[in-house]
């Protein structure tokens, strides 16, 4: 007879338990959160990558940064660190909008 009450207390606390604690059951699917941060990241590297890119790119058709002592060479320090235009954002717009050329 013990069994049986202990049973049915313990069916009694069981129904007020609560059905998830903290940290125990996630709601979140994470799957699509990580694919999102995932592509969010790789689309900025390759902002960054494009941006970086058309610098070069832009630098060597205006010839800024064209050797002094030898002018058919390329100064590859100076490609390296030149900004060719003002801003990032610059580069990224032309690049897209000019992607034949």
């Amino acid at each position: 007879m013990t069994q049986d009450k202990q049973k049915d207390l313990m069916s009694m606390y069981r129904e007020t338990r609560p059905r998830e604690f903290f940290g125990e059951k996630s709601t979140t699917n994470h799957l699509p959160w990580s694919l999102l941060i995932l592509l969010c990241a790789l689309a900025i590297w390759l902002v960054l990558a494009l941006a970086a890119a058309e610098n070069q790119r832009y630098a060597l058709q205006t010839k800024a940064c064209q050797d002094r002592v030898f002018p058919t060479e390329i100064d590859t320090a100076c490609l390296k660190q030149i900004k060719s235009r003002e801003h990032w954002w610059q580069h990224v717009g032309h690049a897209l909008v000019h992607l034949g050329s």
